[in-house]
């Protein structure tokens, strides 16, 4: 009422002058304009030329044109015939400063003035900075700093401008010191308390920040009191009233909560109502409410979730079904009905992909199992944006189905993915003394150029030591999703320009390999394999009696054929950094008649995450191997031995470093007796060399393998989707079933003995770069084989764990 009065007077007093007879307008001129121009002045103006003026026509110019909110100083006089208008135009804003803001950034403030209409070249207002200024007190006010105060300075400028500064003193968030809740009687305080967010001051209080009043963090701990109630059969709960008290420092708070509990109520009946569109008995083992049972509003509400989805699997996406609670105060019971409304069936117009900026459309679109055409069924569209997150090219899949324009019965499905590093990328330059310059590298990628298929290059180079490797797999060589994989590899190794004392073996191969893959269900496949391979050893001047024994048999040049079947299952929700859903593998290589070795490995592979909490889970995890000749191979060939210890082993010992031990090779004389070993000795009369050096760890044919991990978020951190943490449990170690006797003489782990398993416990981090997977980990093992060595910290590039 005061802003309608105050131009009313100011124009009465305005136009003092010109009150007197009417008059024609023969000119209109105005004076004082600055920044305004003259054409948004007459445009506000309800007055031109060869009208008439009078006392009234006046008073409504004069409001017309303080409602502009260009002026803060308007005069109408009259020269005769002609109206004169002086004006004295508002400061316009020549800058603005904040400071003091720490909780609020200046970012976030200054986009909160400008949508006032505070900002650089606006017209100044004192009323509208009142109102911003109050606006910011109450937003401090909400986060519990109620000591907070803010102070605005107008400073003016030359050319009718001003400067604003406001200096913002945010004060501290106000501690919790008590929460009481008031008037239960069922549930004891300690157990309603513990529902809340907000927090009483304690020891984590400092990490956790829990302790800060704030009233959305209470608006939400009210609803999750009510809905404790709620759940267990009180549906006449109600919260009579809350007082928040604030000491006079305005440093602590104190909550108080006063509860009305009613009574328990029971489920007496549950019925069906409206168009179900599928069998009646199907939609009945969807009921979670049972007759009898205590009412839940949470038991309720799911059951009502679960009906509304199966009937979006039959394509009603638009299906609304209530759960209508009729209680009855006499018996203390609840009937209960369940509304169903499926409304038309949907069908899907579009599929449409957004983020996917390296990724083709179509990598995306062969992974859909709901079609374009067909109607829209809720487990297909989300069995589609599974099949994406386990692709492990994106961090985050999103989907939407909005309705089509203009129609009542059709959708379009949106696809929106963040893309992440779907390989890894690694390159190395060293020197060592005996082995001079090291060269190396490797591509592994995933996703190649955008096309889903997965190509993996590596080269490595030094004085004595050559390694090439290419493999390559197109997942969907056919459209029904058979895989098509082939690789090769070369290696070879010269020992001439190594100055070393002691080489256990070296083994040059070559070989090229190829695989099939056949999809047997949505989350299983089998796999085939082929791969020839030559294989030739050398011993150097120095090995082991385990390796000349087995090359005393079977020479040192092999050619093999080998043939692989493996079948794999994955229900895990991403294809990287999964953390619900489980996978495992097993798969079965043998050579071929053929070879010029007889021997077989089997392998198998598990893992298992189970969720604690929302953000807590278990992950189990499993690999056991056997291995074992047959026909005229006396034993399963030394380079194809299990090891075990490392990353993604048993961590907190060194690489292969557990499990059975060598026996250095002792050469002797015409009589039988050792030859002394150290610099320049010489071969026996059995060819073999004297050896000084200790046993060193030469695997076995059984690998046993596992643990647990806790996974949990690391604090701190808002985006975890790239970061993975856990507390571990590691056991595990290899053994032979085939041990010489030297070997258990030296106390190779070679019978299957449980109670040898290594174990270690640690935490370990795995942090997704653009050059790959990027894993550390400290370890202590708790219980360490003979002979074991161990290693606190270890990490790795391009592997995950």
């Amino acid at each position: 009422m005061k802003r309608l009065l105050l131009p009313a007077v100011l124009a009465a007093l305005m136009i003092a002058e010109v009150h007197a007879e009417s008059f024609t307008i023969s000119d209109i001129r105005v004076n004082g304009l600055q920044r305004v121009s003259a054409g948004s002045l007459f445009g506000a103006l309800p007055l031109n030329v060869g009208e008439q003026a009078d006392d009234n026509r006046l008073v409504e110019a004069t409001r017309s044109l303080f409602k502009t909110g260009f002026f803060q100083d308007i005069q109408l006089g009259r020269e005769g015939d002609v109206l004169v208008i002086n004006v004295v135009e508002r400061p316009s804003i020549s800058g603005i400063e904040i400071e003091g803001n720490k909780a609020i950034t200046t970012e976030d403030l200054m986009k909160g003035l400008q949508q006032s209409g505070l900002a650089e070249g606006e017209i100044f207002q004192r009323a509208t900075l009142e109102g911003v200024r109050n606006e910011l007190l109450r937003q401090y006010v909400a986060q519990g700093r109620y000591s907070a105060t803010i102070e605005a300075e107008v400073i003016p400028q030359p050319r009718n401008r001003v400067a604003l500064k406001i200096d913002i003193n945010e004060g501290s968030v106000a501690a919790i010191q008590h929460i009481n809740v008031v008037g239960n009687s069922v549930f004891p305080d300690e157990d309603l308390v513990g529902l809340f967010e907000l927090k009483t001051t304690n020891w984590l209080s400092f990490f956790r920040n829990d302790d800060k009043y704030a009233r959305e963090k209470l608006s939400g701990d009210l609803e999750r009191l009510r809905s404790y109630y709620l759940d267990r059969g009180y549906i006449n709960m109600d919260i009579s009233s809350t007082q928040v008290s604030i000491t006079p420092d305005k440093k602590h708070v104190y909550v108080t909560v006063n509860v009305e509990e009613g009574e328990k109520y029971s489920v007496s009946e549950v019925k069906l109502s409206g168009d179900l569109k599928v069998p009646q008995e199907e939609i009945e083992k969807l009921l979670l409410v049972k007759q009898g049972q205590v009412f839940s509003r949470k038991v309720m509400t799911t059951t009502s979730e679960l009906i509304t989805r199966r009937l979006g699997n039959e394509g009603y996406t638009f299906a609304n079904v209530n759960g209508v609670p009729q209680p009855n105060d006499e018996d203390k019971t609840v009937a209960i009905t369940f509304v169903v409304d499926p409304g038309k069936r949907a069908y899907v117009n579009r599929i449409n992909f957004r983020g996917n900026t390296k990724t083709e459309d179509e990598v995306l679109r062969r992974e859909m199992r709901q079609m374009e055409g067909g109607w829209a069924s809720t487990y297909l569209i989300d069995q589609s944006k599974t099949r994406l997150e386990r692709l492990g090219y994106f961090k985050e899949v999103n989907v939407e189905t909005p309705q089509v324009p203009g129609t009542d019965d059709q959708v379009d499905v949106n696809y929106s993915v963040e893309e992440q590093a779907s390989g890894s990328i690694t390159a190395s330059v060293g020197f060592a003394q005996n082995a001079g310059l090291i060269l190396g590298g490797s591509i592994s990628q995933n996703n190649f150029l955008g096309t889903g298929n997965k190509v993996s290059v590596g080269l490595t180079r030094s004085e004595y030591q050559t390694s090439y490797s290419f493999g390559f797999v197109d997942p969907y060589w056919t459209a029904d999703g058979v895989s098509l994989g082939y690789n090769a590899f070369y290696r070879t190794t010269d020992y001439d320009d190594l100055d070393v004392d002691v080489s256990s073996y070296a083994v040059d191969s070559y070989g090229a390999g190829v695989s099939i893959g056949y999809p047997i269900s949505e989350t299983s496949r089998l796999t085939y394999g082929l791969t020839i391979q030559q294989d030739s050893i050398d011993t150097g001047d120095y090995t082991v009696d385990e390796i000349l024994d087995f090359l005393e048999e079977e020479g040192d040049d092999y050619l093999n054929l080998k043939g692989s079947i493996g079948w794999s299952e994955s229900t895990l929700n991403r294809g990287v950094m999964a953390n619900r859903g489980h996978s495992q593998s097993l798969v079965l290589e043998t050579t071929i008649p053929g070879s010029d070795l007889s021997f077989f490995k089997i392998d198998y592979r598990g893992q298992l995450f189970k969720p604690v909490t929302e953000n807590y889970t278990l992950r189990f995890h499993t690999e056991l191997g056997y291995g074992d000749s047959y026909g005229s191979t006396s034993d399963l060939p030394f380079y194809e031995n299990y090891f075990a210890g490392g990353f993604n082993s048993v961590r907190g010992f060194e690489d292969s470093s557990l499990g059975p031990r060598s026996t250095p090779s002792v050469a002797r004389d015409a009589n039988g007796n050792p030859l002394p070993g150290g610099e320049g000795a010489g071969p026996g009369v059995d060819g073999r060399y004297t050896d000084d050096q200790d046993p060193l760890p030469f695997g076995g044919n059984v690998l046993i393998q596992g643990g647990v991990e806790m996974l949990f978020p690391l604090p701190f951190v808002k985006d975890q989707r790239s970061l993975r943490t856990a507390l571990f449990w590691d056991v595990g170690n290899v053994y032979d079933t085939n041990c010489s006797k030297t070997q258990k003489q030296n106390g190779s782990t070679c019978d299957l003995d449980l109670g040898e398993l290594a174990s270690s416990v640690g935490v370990g981090l795995t942090w997704i770069t653009a050059l790959g997977p990027l894993s550390f980990s400290l370890a202590a093992p708790i219980k360490k084989p003979d002979d074991a060595d161990t290693q606190v910290f270890q990490f790795s590039l391009g592997q995950t764990f």
